[in-house]
Order: structure tokens, then sequence, then C-alpha cells
């Protein structure tokens, strides 16, 4: 069938193309029941929760199939690209984590379903139709109403991805987030820890901060941050001798900079206080490893509420922000650390290391009550067992 195709079709697939294509293969295909489709056009290789679910699925009894590429910008070939509308086409399941656009033209047919995993817990930015009567005047993804189901990290925020969506409240359930069972697995951090230090010694014998701030803009395209905001010389006098700094750039705004063959700043004068390890994808990682972590608007602040160590918001923008993005709740819901609004304050704060004891059940209960180490298991019975309360 795909040979066929590939005789009426030139160049790489379109909307309106993929659309047609998909029409044309349904009457020549079938959807096979054991298919699963893991698709992003965000990362280059299987990560996050889909890599908990991927590992968690027996091979024998499914037939795995995926399709990875690092940026939406990056194009496929005809081949791939006529591969993808295939497997989209027969899968029984389709596994995400983020936004893919193809969902919006596909037709989806008796016997599959989309599931949603994604790449956040919590819900603090809005998206989705969330963003709808907002006054940026943003296309919404249309195949977010496509999802059959959808995972979130706690009862009290399944009304914001069922909203997001545009999806029925019983279409999302509270499972937790699967890639949160590693903060419960003592011997996972054991190794993990052992492992980061032997390929990054200058971790070792500092307390390490980890500076994950989101993205400036309303796109990935034009994902940026104001780099004006740290001044390298003034940090690395005050923390220079007790700390190392990691900056961990959110993955738009790591792949513009590779793009503009840029760099936020030049880390080489420092001697070893500075480093940049946005290269790693998947961020979890390094919080086994962190002593203070400097965000702002970012999710990172659920996941690494489950190391029980500081947080330090890092908030210069927060009028504009929200009146731009919009919050699902008042900023103050999300605090449970100290919050800086300049280079001094941030300092200061790092210093203190203060935990905010009062404040961190209250956001537990409400954003991870549902992450408890068995969030795999939980995701994976609600997807494809199905024995989860509707």
């Amino acid at each position: 069938m795909i040979d066929l195709v590939k005789k009426r079709v030139k160049g790489i697939l379109t909307a309106g193309s993929f659309f047609a294509v998909n029409r044309a293969m349904i009457p020549f295909t079938k959807v096979d029941p054991k298919k699963v489709l893991f698709a992003s056009d965000v990362r280059k290789e299987i990560g996050g929760n889909m890599k908990f679910v991927y590992d968690w699925l027996p091979k024998d009894k499914y037939r795995i199939v995926t399709d990875f590429k690092a940026d939406r910008r990056i194009k496929r070939t005809l081949k791939q690209d006529l591969t993808l509308v295939y497997n989209m086409t027969t899968c029984h399941y389709m596994l995400l984590e983020d936004y893919f656009r193809y969902t919006s033209y596909m037709k989806v047919r008796k016997g599959q379903e989309i599931v949603q995993l994604w790449h956040g817990a919590g819900a603090y930015k809005k998206f989705g139709f969330s963003r709808a009567n907002g006054d940026e005047g943003i296309k919404i993804h249309k195949g977010y109403r496509k999802y059959a189901k959808a995972i979130v990290s706690a009862e009290p925020i399944r009304k914001c991805y069922a909203e997001a969506f545009d999806i029925a409240l019983q279409k999302v359930q509270a499972t937790g987030v699967p890639r949160t069972d590693i903060f419960f697995d003592q011997e996972y951090i054991k190794n993990k820890r052992e492992e980061l230090y032997r390929d990054f010694p200058f971790l070792k014998d500092k307390k390490v901060i980890l500076f994950a701030p989101t993205y400036r803009g309303t796109r990935a395209e034009d994902a940026a941050y104001d780099f004006d905001k740290i001044m390298p010389d003034k940090f690395c006098d005050a923390l220079g001798e007790d700390y190392v700094f990691i900056f961990k750039w959110h993955p738009a705004t790591y792949n513009n900079l590779k793009i503009e063959e840029k760099q936020a700043y030049d880390l080489e004068k420092y001697n070893g206080f500075f480093h940049d390890l946005s290269q790693a994808r998947d961020i979890n990682d390094l919080l086994l490893v962190t002593d203070v972590l400097i965000t702002d608007y970012s999710s990172v602040i659920f996941d690494y509420l489950l190391t029980d160590k500081p947080i330090v918001y890092y908030t210069y923008d927060q009028e504009d922000y929200e009146g731009g993005r919009g919050i699902y709740f008042d900023f103050d819901t999300y605090v449970y650390g100290r919050v800086a609004r300049d280079q001094d304050e941030l300092i200061e704060a790092i210093r203190a290391g203060d935990m905010c004891e009062d404040k961190r059940e209250a956001f537990r209960n409400r954003f991870m009550s549902a992450c408890d180490g068995r969030s795999t298991e939980k995701t994976c019975e609600w997807i494809f067992n199905d024995k989860l309360e509707n």
C-alpha cells in the first residue's frame, strides 16, 4: 500500500496530503489490535513517561513501533512520512507526550485510541483550549479533542486537563506520572547518583544549584530567555567556593540556541563553577543530585517536590508572564520555597535553603497526590486493561 501511495505523492507531506493519504490507506488496511505507536517530534529518542510505559509493556503481547525526531522543524524524508501515516492509520494505541500536529489531520478509526501521557506533572501554565479565550490570537490544536485517555498527577487537577484538551472529564484519570516512580525507588536513586558522579565528577563534593527556567515566547519556535537576568560574575563571586551552578535550559530554548549557533554565556572563564547540561533531555535524573533548584513557571516544580529539597522561584517578570500566558491557579498556590525578583534576592534565597514546610503539604495534596511510586503500573492498567474506575 505504501508503495502505491508513493507514486502519487511528491515531496514531504503537507497537512492536506497527510489527510488524503490517511484516508486513502483506510480501505486497504486494518487496525492492528496489538500495535502500539509511541510518537514525538520534540525528542530524538524515547524518554520521559513514554519510556516507563514502553519498559512496562510485555513485548510478546504488543507490537511496538516508534517515531521520533528532535525538533518540529526537522523534516522527515518521504519514506519516513509515509511510514508515520501508515502507523497512525493502523495502530490500536497511539501514545504521545506533547502536542503532535498530525493528530489534527488523521481519522480516528473504530478500535483506535490516542493517549496523552503529557510531559509535565501538575497544572501550571494554561495550554490548549484553556487559552482559547486569551488575546494571543493563537490557533488551538484540534487534535487534542481526539484523545481517548489522558493522565494527571492528582485528582483535583483532572478538570484542568479536561478543559485544556476539550474532552470529557472521565477521559482524564489521576494515575500519577510514570517518570516520578524513580523518586520512590531507593536503589535507582543510589545507582543513578553514582552514575552521574562518574559522568560529571564536578558535581561531587559541592552543593549543586540547578537553574531550570521555562522559556519566554508563545511558541517553541520563538523560545528564548532574558540571559541578562543572570550575571555570571556576580554569582561566581558570591557562591563559587561552596557551590557548582548547572544550567538546564528548556529543550525549546536549547534547540534555538543550537540552531542559531549561540551560547547563552561564555562559561570557560569561571574555573568550573558553571556547567551547561541542557543536552540531557530528561531532567529528573539531575534532580536526584540537586541541592537547590532555581526555576520559575516550569512544571519541574511538581517533580522536584518529591525530592524534599529547597526550591527558589526566580520570577522577575511575574506580572507580564501571568498576563500574557495565564496560569490555572493563583501564583501563591504554586510556591513552596522562597521567591526572588532580582539577582541579589536570588543569591540570598539560595544561601537560606528555606524549605517552607507549611506550604509543601498543601501543594502535594493539590498537585501530586497520585504520585506514589506506582504511577507506571496504574497508568498502564488505565490505558491497556481499563481496570481503573471511570
